[in-house]
């Protein structure tokens, strides 16, 4: 399970590493519609919470469906400018059916990686868009209502609504953040000219990797999401966040240029357990038997002898279920002697809930 974005032939030059405005907005704006998602950020979404006037409040939650479960792609420009002002000026020249099918991603989501009709012309798709919109409230259906009806009156009202955001607390929270962003930017292009691409990549998120295999190479983004796009003739585009944690987006529309939001690693996020590793680590304490065992070892060191005893069980099928465990990087074994103990890695058992959260929301 990952997204995998096909890089062979791309020149250094059109990938790039710098940070967007309109991204770590929207990275913003998610944080404050999901808090529970974000607990490192519980002062600022605190203090910004409280300050926002109802009127804002209101009209930003009449649009989180551009931000709240995923980001819509028109907020993750491939091209990032210096301004806010500037990135939404290039969303203005965008066509209005690539523009509305991409502000309606998540009604469409079902069909991200094949593409989807506009639903300005399709009207299937268009049907498909307001069921969809509806079950997300009657503010959010009316929304969608008004931008099928009239696209440029609603474009303009998404633009003003992001300015607001700026004007109100993004505009002094961006001032802040963009130091660091733009630091990160420059040390991982400072490492793709220096070392190449795979240091860059492994840099950003330990939860990307370059595989290469000849000439050819590609991008493997570890998420619980399914994915595959081209870098050729674009380029690739990665946005650092100080925001996004612990979410690693991964633009893969057909068409689009592929764009990368990674999350600037700090001392806490010290790296990410790939998901197929969280998949058999679950699989492994889900077995009641092995639940049974993992109860002795965590109290203390045993032999598979003195489980086998205390379990009622063979030594053998005490082995098979160890090596299950211990596969799953759940057990430390040391030997005295002519014994061979295994104990439960509490600090991994311990880490399994985050771990598994983590999986699914990156």
């Amino acid at each position: 399970m990952s997204v995998l974005i096909d890089v062979t032939g791309v020149p250094r030059e059109r990938i790039v590493f710098c940070p967007s405005p309109l991204a770590e907005l929207g990275a913003a704006l998610h944080a404050l519609s999901e808090p529970a998602h974000h607990a490192r950020l519980h002062g600022w979404l605190t203090t910004t919470s409280a300050g926002l006037k109802p009127e804002l409040a209101d009209r930003l939650h009449e649009a989180d469906f551009l931000w709240r479960s995923t980001r819509s792609d028109i907020l993750l420009p491939a091209k990032p400018r210096e301004t806010l002002a500037e990135e939404l000026d290039d969303l203005d020249r965008m066509d209005e059916e690539r523009y509305v099918t991409a502000a309606l991603e998540i009604s469409c989501a079902q069909s991200y990686d094949e593409g989807v009709l506009s639903p300005l012309s399709d009207p299937a798709t268009r049907r498909r868009t307001l069921e969809l919109a509806t079950a997300r409230g009657p503010r959010q259906a009316a929304f969608v209502r008004r931008m099928l009806a009239d696209p440029p009156a609603v474009r303009r009202w998404i633009r003003r609504l992001l300015e607001d955001c700026e004007d109100a607390f993004f505009g002094e929270t961006w001032r802040r953040v963009r130091v660091q962003l733009a630091a990160d930017a420059r040390h991982k292009t400072e490492l793709l000219r220096r070392k190449g691409l795979a240091d860059a990549v492994a840099a950003a998120s330990a939860a990307m990797t370059l595989e290469e295999d000849g000439p050819r190479g590609r991008i493997v983004v570890d998420k619980l999401s399914h994915g595959r796009t081209s870098a050729a003739g674009t380029g690739l585009t990665f946005l650092p966040t100080a925001f996004g944690w612990p979410h690693l987006y991964a633009l893969h529309a057909p068409g689009w240029q592929p764009v990368v939001q990674y999350p600037v690693p700090t001392a806490e996020l010290a790296g990410s357990t790939p998901v197929e590793v969280v998949g058999r680590r679950l699989e492994a304490v889900a077995h009641p038997l092995r639940m049974r065992l993992c109860r002795n070892l965590a109290r203390a060191p045993y032999t598979t002898s003195e489980l086998a005893d205390a379990n009622g069980i063979t030594a053998p099928e005490v082995s098979r279920h160890l090596a299950v465990l211990k596969k799953a990087g759940l057990l430390t074994t040391r030997r005295r002697g002519r014994y061979v103990l295994h104990q439960l890695d509490v600090t991994a058992v311990s880490r399994l809930g985050s771990d598994f959260l983590e999986g699914l929301l990156r």
